[in-house]
């Protein structure tokens, strides 16, 4: 059997036959009457092939479960031929008042969920022996096939997906700390999970879309999906809330977070230290799932046990700092990701070029390597980047057709050069990482305002400034109210509050004005 069906698979594959009976649907036959009865009601006439469609129930739990339907009056057929599949059912009046009473309470309609413990079971069947996982040389080769280089991170990304264990990768903006991490997944067998779960009546969420992709092969069972080990990428977006499972009245689910969508894959927290709640404190809610491989989910407030087991990365061009030692055990891995060589850079914009289906001179390729040779030896000294050579292969498209070339070439380049931002930044020697810093500012509610303010100096404030119980301080956005508060009480600063009142430049100095005028 292939890496990305083996026995296992298939064995599970026999188990998620559809079900023609209802005890083997493991749902309740209330829930059940219900689901069909909300359809008819909201479509008003609808065809039996359509409700199969919808909510994947067999034939034969239909047939028997919409008679029983018909008999309570709640229905009634309108036409259609012998066939069951091609009959009408209609809504009658009694059915309606019934279906909007039931809508109240769950307006869930689509595919029949799956029972918990059916959940239960066949997720517990495939993860408990995930890992250590042999991933075959042709798959890792397959998977990395178009990343240029970066031959110690492959190696680490490859050794974090066979023991399942986390990764941290950081280094400079461009480097290809998200690109390569985005590949990983691949590296891991699929997995299959139920589209919708039921607990209590209530309906749970649990496939995404937007993060699974089916595999080729899928069971008989349509509640079910067989799909690729999810990548879930999370940025500066990421809040605490969204940790969380929450209800969709609109939907009548409840929608798992970013840490259950990535069951069985990778968990990308990128751009960490830029999330608007304290990183610390998005760590510590990440800490239980990533060690215990399992999360607790509220279902009209019952705590509900769902499965978490997936590999978290965390990505940052910030200093190494940003994770303490704690959060670094559940992410052993390290990759440090530095300028890239310049031939690799000249190989991804040859790539990018020929993805775009451009042609070019050859002494194109060799213009672009001047731009980041370093100048002692005749070059012009930038700092190399892979997502330069992404950018300026779409800029060198675009500036070929302005100029109504059939071929790229030096000219057209220059054109190119000249338009990046990055670049001509660098070339003005204008420090990006200036121009792009973003600041904290925070209050400090302290008797010790004196102490306060010679300790912040020191901790290396911009602009530090008094209000009547407080200290105002202007600080790099990497730093956070624990963070301070801790530096404050070892340098025997007792502080009642440190809280965040602006995250911008401009507003540090419209509060500190106001201060000052008053």
């Amino acid at each position: 059997m292939s890496y990305y069906h083996d026995e296992q698979m298939e064995s599970i594959f026999e188990k998620l036959k559809q079900p023609k009976k209802l005890e083997d649907l493991r749902l309740s036959e209330v829930f059940v009457r219900d689901l069909l009865l909300k359809i008819i009601s909201t479509h008003g006439t609808v065809k039996t092939s359509r409700i199969n469609e919808m909510t994947g129930i067999h034939w034969d739990i239909l047939e028997e479960q919409l008679r029983k339907i018909e008999q309570d009056g709640f229905c009634a057929q309108i036409g259609g031929s012998f066939l069951f599949s091609s009959i009408d059912y209609t809504i009658t009046k009694k059915g309606r008042e019934k279906a909007k009473r039931i809508m109240e309470e769950n307006p869930y309609i689509g595919i029949a969920p799956v029972s918990y413990d059916n959940y239960w079971e066949i997720m517990d069947a495939q993860l408990n022996n995930r890992h250590p996982v042999d991933v075959p040389e042709e798959i890792i080769e397959k998977t990395f096939s178009d990343v240029v280089g970066l031959t110690y991170a492959k190696e680490c990304l490859v050794e974090s997906c066979t023991i399942g264990k986390g990764i941290f990768v950081y280094g400079s903006p461009g480097t290809g700390k998200t690109f390569i991490v985005s590949k990983t997944s691949d590296l891991l067998p699929p997995l299959i999970i139920p589209k919708y779960m039921e607990f209590g009546g209530k309906v749970v969420q649990l496939y995404d879309p937007d993060f699974h992709r089916n595999c080729p092969e899928q069971p008989s069972d349509p509640r079910w999906v067989k799909i690729h080990a999810p990548f879930v990428f999370t940025g500066s977006e990421l809040n605490l809330n969204k940790l969380e499972t929450t209800y969709n009245p609109n939907k009548g689910v409840y929608e798992t977070s970013p840490m259950i969508k990535a069951n069985g894959g990778i968990l990308l927290v990128d751009d960490l230290g830029r999330q608007r709640d304290d990183h610390e404190l998005i760590l510590n809610r990440l800490i239980v799932p990533m060690e215990n491989k399992k999360d607790v989910i509220y279902v009209r407030g019952v705590p509900v046990i769902v499965h978490s087991h997936f590999i978290p990365a965390f990505s940052t061009n910030l200093d190494v700092s940003i994770m303490d030692e704690a959060h670094l055990r559940r992410a052993p891995l390290h990759i440090f990701l530095k300028n890239p060589p310049v031939d690799n850079v000249a190989e991804v914009f040859k790539r990018n070029l020929d993805l775009l289906k451009e042609n070019y001179d050859s002494d194109v390729i060799e213009r672009l390597k001047k731009v980041y040779t370093p100048t002692v030896k005749g070059g012009e000294g930038l700092e190399p980047s892979y997502a330069h050579a992404r950018d300026l292969a779409q800029i060198c498209q675009a500036a070929r057709i302005t100029l109504k070339k059939d071929v790229i070439d030096i000219e057209t380049l220059e054109e190119a050069l000249n338009k990046h931002v990055l670049i001509s930044l660098q070339r003005m020697n204008i420090d990006i990482s200036q121009v792009q810093k973003k600041i904290r500012t925070f209050r400090i509610t302290t008797a010790q305002k004196k102490e306060a303010y010679h300790a912040v100096s020191i901790f290396g404030a911009d602009s530090v400034s008094c209000e009547a119980e407080s200290v105002i301080a202007d600080l790099d956005d990497i730093v956070t109210p624990t963070q301070l508060a801790s530096y404050l009480k070892d340098k025997n600063v007792t502080v009642n509050k440190v809280e965040i009142i602006a995250e911008s430049e401009r507003e540090l100095r419209k509060t500190i004005l106001e201060y000052e005028e008053d």
